[in-house]
């Protein structure tokens, strides 16, 4: 099972897995349907999560049944315990949407659907489609962004987001998660490394373009936001964390002032 996800992801278009998923994951989370592990995004119980990595392949990570990893469980805790974001529904741009949380989102907003915007280089899941270094948008446009594990994957990421801070209005906020490394002290970036299988040995995954340091809360408060460097897996037990298979990854808020 791990060899074939981990060949799977390095191999099949994201839009083709995108569309794929959808058939073969349903009985896979039949199949693995116990009470060992809980997954907060779509409220499944299991047995245990499935594998999942392009490189290292973590265990006990992917939700088979919404497909919500790590990362997706911990903000979604966020999301639900610390904001107002599904009661208030303020104008929302979600960036590269993931699947599992399009699937709660598109409800909460289903009174006022024109204030929910996906949006995606490619993705055959996403309203709009451009690039992040280029956004087609008026400034102000947006009370909230998410926007996850996308910058590291950006040609010019300072560029990406200067253009985050320009459509997000004054007082706005927004979360931006990248894959940070904090035992390293500053971001790593090598543009002459082209090389797929070189990039994937020193990037972790064959289409990053960096790796983020401690430094990433700096980078996003340069483009003029305000930024939070929240340890928000801390604040849950130790059960729970095993329950939910949390990460130790932090949620990073940012805020426009002006």
């Amino acid at each position: 099972m791990k060899r074939l996800i981990r060949w799977t992801l390095n191999h099949v278009p994201r839009p083709l897995l995108q569309r794929l998923v959808r058939w073969c994951m349903p009985l896979v989370a039949l199949l693995l349907r116990g009470r060992g592990v809980a997954c907060p995004v779509c409220g499944g119980r299991f047995r245990r999560f499935l594998p999942y990595g392009y490189v290292a392949t973590r265990p006990n990570a992917l939700c088979p049944r919404c497909l919500a990893l790590e990362r997706h469980r911990l903000l979604w805790l966020y999301l639900t315990r610390e904001t107002d974001l599904c009661t208030t529904r303020p104008r929302l741009l979600h960036i590269a949407p993931e699947a599992c949380l399009m699937r709660r989102l598109k409800p909460c907003y289903a009174a006022c659907a024109d204030r929910y915007v996906t949006a995606d280089l490619e993705s055959p899941l996403a309203d709009l489609h451009f690039d992040v270094q280029r956004i087609p948008l008026p400034d102000a446009s947006f009370d909230v962004l998410i926007c996850n594990h996308l910058l590291e994957h950006v040609a010019d990421d300072r560029l990406a987001l200067r253009e985050l801070h320009r459509i997000l209005r004054p007082g706005g906020w927004g979360i931006l998660l990248s894959p940070v490394e904090r035992t390293r002290a500053h971001t790593y970036e090598n543009d002459t490394v082209t090389d797929p299988e070189e990039r994937t040995r020193i990037f972790g995954q064959y289409d990053h373009r960096r790796i983020y340091g401690a430094d990433y809360a700096d980078r996003l408060r340069a483009a003029g936001f305000e930024a939070d460097d929240i340890d928000y897996a801390a604040r849950f037990t130790a059960g729970e964390r095993r329950t939910y298979a949390l990460p130790d990854d932090r949620i990073y808020v940012v805020r426009r002032i002006q």
